[in-house]
């Protein structure tokens, strides 16, 4: 029964803290998620468009049987992912850094 009150009480704290610290910390609203959205997808669409740019200017100069801009598109798409994603990562450890701070 002691056990029970004592795990309650530690999540009932845990809670009010995270709360008092969303409280404190309002500068992350709806508008920084969709930027942070749009930063994503620029990083990933900028990486594929240069690709398919050079891939184009190689298919102008060299030709060739095989498709550059195809070859680049797909690298170009491939890199602006893992860019994206370790970002992602990166953002992810700094808010679980935070909460467990928060945590005690």
């Amino acid at each position: 029964m002691i056990d029970n009150r004592k795990n309650l009480y530690g999540e009932a704290r845990k809670r009010v803290n995270r709360k008092i610290f969303a409280r404190k910390n309002t500068t992350q609203g709806v508008w920084f998620g969709l930027g942070m959205m749009g930063l994503i997808g620029w990083s990933i669409v900028v990486p594929t468009l240069l690709g398919a740019a050079l891939g184009h200017w190689l298919d102008l100069q060299y030709g060739g049987q095989h498709s550059w801009v195809l070859v680049l598109l797909v690298a170009g798409l491939l890199l602006g992912c893992l860019n994206a994603w370790l970002w992602v990562v990166k953002e992810d450890k700094a808010m679980k850094k935070n909460e467990d701070k928060y945590d005690q």
